[in-house]
């Protein structure tokens, strides 16, 4: 009954949904506000109807509901219960209410916080969002619908892919959805704007908070998925260039840029046309990631769907949206003509020049994503792009985006001297050499990957820092100063030392890194780098939860002294008849120790690969703390959902 009581609520919440898209974009034209305030409670009752569909889905998989198809498909009634929850949105039905529950979420967050938005482009924005859930309702409820009934339940489940009951998998979703769904109130805002005609500075402050949000959440679901992947899999790899990888780092390169453009349309009303463009194909990213993932096109690890016939639905939702869109920024573009005039070294030219690099690297990801599909449909020829092609093509721009970063923090808006005020850089310039070559003259192998990251992190991180000190001024008191900055500024530096220390560490990774495979046998002992592997035992037949393992038991010690006992496992998990392997890591400031257990040998021996992972940790490090930059950023009272943008441009709240 409460699983038809979901469906129930779906249908209701997409009639809400068509009344939201309609009525308030009326009221806004005619000037009705009736009309325009219906859309905030049609944004929160939508909300509700799908939370409590969301809700009834979830509790079919915590009690093992198998009359439910989905819950057949993906659950087993062995199964632990975090990953019962996780079986919710672990497969493509589960996985597009999630998505459809975060929309209806950022609508209703809008009603609830947009309080110093004016009435016209709040009832705007609200029909927009309503606009894009209408079309992810007809989607489900056509070609995705989670509550249908077996005539027959069956006593027990076909089990959840097991590479996905893991903690990192329970997460990483709706994270990431949180930062994919969050782009298409930077859809909704655009329109809304062109539709009125008007994108000025309090435009531009408006959109910044939710972006940011965006972009905060992306950054920790891109950091928990590769996470996973580094862990779970067993290949030692923290990313591997695969298409649904590649389709969140697209949205997240466009947002990054979008948020340092809408700060120019902020401070200096320049660069309209480029951030409303910005704003559009940042959500189209969005449903270019949904499109990868759900139409079977392409292969990846983690996709969630292969029928053809949800892809192409996709795609309408895809062209609608984004053609609309298009047609009425080309038509509205003449209107948002520049009003600020910068010089071609200012803050204004490296914002842009920022803006250049992360677009260009998006595309490059986009052309490497996509180019075998293209190759294989026009021109019937097989294609692989893998990470050859994209550390070729990616990393310069990465690089180049890390060389201005500090620079065009430091300079001022509209014109700047550069010798002058990049004159506190020249230190930080030198000390990043001098790290550079020290490290190349203590490091074995002479590679110059690794002192070039060590120069790049080390410039970024204590540029960001000199940066942030310069805000202080000069004389007595610069303390007390650094203390009261805005939280924005903070934030600011923080992000930008998290990317640099990011960057440090995979450069450091990529270029220290040891592996050894071999075949051992049970008590045999051997070296690896400083360290002495001895494999002291395997067993098989080991009784998990859901599962059968083979552990292996691994001695490494250092010098004579112990340095861990790492247990790596092989699992079977017998109801969904699939393998997997299961690292075991060592974890540490400096270095991980990482052991990956292999098949029996026909000749005898176990395969067993060893590697020595120099500062992987700081990879997601780095990225917690851009995250944290970013809701540092976002605790802001001037970047808070539109607080007091109407008062300080003089926009009246009607």
């Amino acid at each position: 009954m409460i699983t038809e009581l979901g469906h129930f609520a779906l249908i209701l919440a997409m009639g809400l949904a068509i009344f939201q898209s309609v009525v308030p974009m009326i009221g806004a034209q005619k000037g009705w506000r009736g009309w325009m305030a219906a859309g905030e409670a049609a944004a929160t009752a939508q909300f509700l109807l799908t939370a409590f569909s969301f809700a009834a889905l979830t509790y079919a998989f915590v009690v093992s509901d198998f009359s439910l198809r989905l819950v057949w498909l993906n659950s087993h009634i062995d199964k632990p219960i975090l990953y019962k929850i996780s079986g919710v949105w672990g497969n493509h039905e589960g996985s597009m209410l999630l998505w459809l529950l975060i929309l209806t979420l950022y609508g209703a967050a809008v009603a609830w916080f947009g309080n110093g938005l004016p009435m016209r482009l709040r009832a705007r924005v609200l029909s927009v969002q309503a606009a894009v859930s209408v079309s992810f309702f007809a989607f489900i409820l056509a070609t995705s619908n989670p509550f249908l009934r077996l005539a027959v339940p069956p006593f027990s489940g076909q089990d959840l892919n097991p590479l996905l009951q893991d903690p990192g998998l329970a997460f990483h979703p709706p994270f990431l959805y949180l930062g994919y769904v969050g782009l298409s109130m930077t859809f909704s805002f655009a329109v809304a704007a062109l539709i009125e005609g008007r994108v000025d500075a309090a435009w531009g402050r408006w959109v910044r908070p939710w972006t940011l949000a965006a972009w905060v959440f992306l950054t920790i679901g891109i950091a928990l998925g590769s996470w996973w992947a580094y862990y779970e899999l067993g290949w030692g790899g923290f990313w591997f260039w695969d298409p649904v990888e590649n389709a969140s780092l697209m949205p997240w390169l466009i947002a990054a840029a979008l948020l340092h453009s809408a700060i120019v349309v902020e401070k200096r009303e320049a660069l309209k046309s480029w951030t409303i463009l910005l704003a559009i194909i940042a959500f189209g990213f969005s449903l270019i990631g949904t499109f990868i993932v759900r139409s079977g096109l392409l292969t990846s690890v983690h996709a969630f769907a292969s029928d053809p016939f949800t892809g192409t639905f996709v795609l309408i939702i895809l062209a609608a949206f984004m053609g609309g869109a298009l047609v009425l920024f080309a038509m509205r573009a003449h209107e948002m003509e520049a009003q600020g005039v910068f010089g071609t070294i200012s803050r204004e030219s490296a914002l842009v020049l920022n803006n250049i690099l992360l677009a260009v690297s998006a595309i490059v990801v986009f052309v490497g994503t996509l180019w075998p599909l293209v190759a294989e449909l026009v021109f019937g020829r097989t294609l692989s792009v893998g990470p050859p092609f994209f550390n070729i093509f990616f990393t310069p721009f990465m690089i180049g985006l890390a060389l201005i970063l500090p620079i065009g923090s430091i300079l001022t808006w509209k014109r700047a001297k550069l010798a002058k005020q990049a004159r506190p850089m020249a230190g930080v310039l030198l000390f990043a050499v001098a790290c550079a070559v020290l490290t190349y003259a203590v490091q074995t192998g002479r590679s110059s990957l690794g002192p070039m990251g060590v120069a790049l992190g080390v410039w970024v991180v204590a540029g960001a820092l000199v940066d942030l000190w310069k805000r202080t001024g000069r004389g007595e008191a610069r303390l007390r100063r650094l203390m009261r900055l805005p939280r924005a500024d903070w934030g600011k530096t923080v992000s930008h030392a998290g990317l640099g220390v990011t960057m440090f560490g995979i450069a450091a990774l990529l270029a220290w890194e040891s592996e050894d495979i071999r075949v051992v046998q049970v008590g045999e002992s051997y070296d690896v780098g400083r360290y002495q592997v001895t494999l002291a035992d395997v067993e098989e037949g080991l009784q998990g939860p859901n599962y059968i393992s083979t552990m292996a038991t691994l001695n490494i010690t250092r010098r004579g002294r112990d340095v861990a006992v790492l247990t790596p496992e092989k699992r079977l998990y017998p109801i969904a008849g699939m393998p997997t392997t299961e690292a075991a890591i060592q974890n540490g400031i400096w270095r991980d120790l990482y052991v990956v257990i292999g098949d029996r040998q026909v000749a005898g021996g176990w395969a067993v690969r060893v590697y020595i992972k120099p500062f992987a940790n700081w990879i997601w490090g780095g990225c917690i703390v851009m995250a944290l930059g970013g809701a540092l950023s976002l605790s802001d009272r001037r970047h808070r959902v539109a607080a007091g943008a109407s008062r300080a441009n003089g926009v009246p709240a009607e």
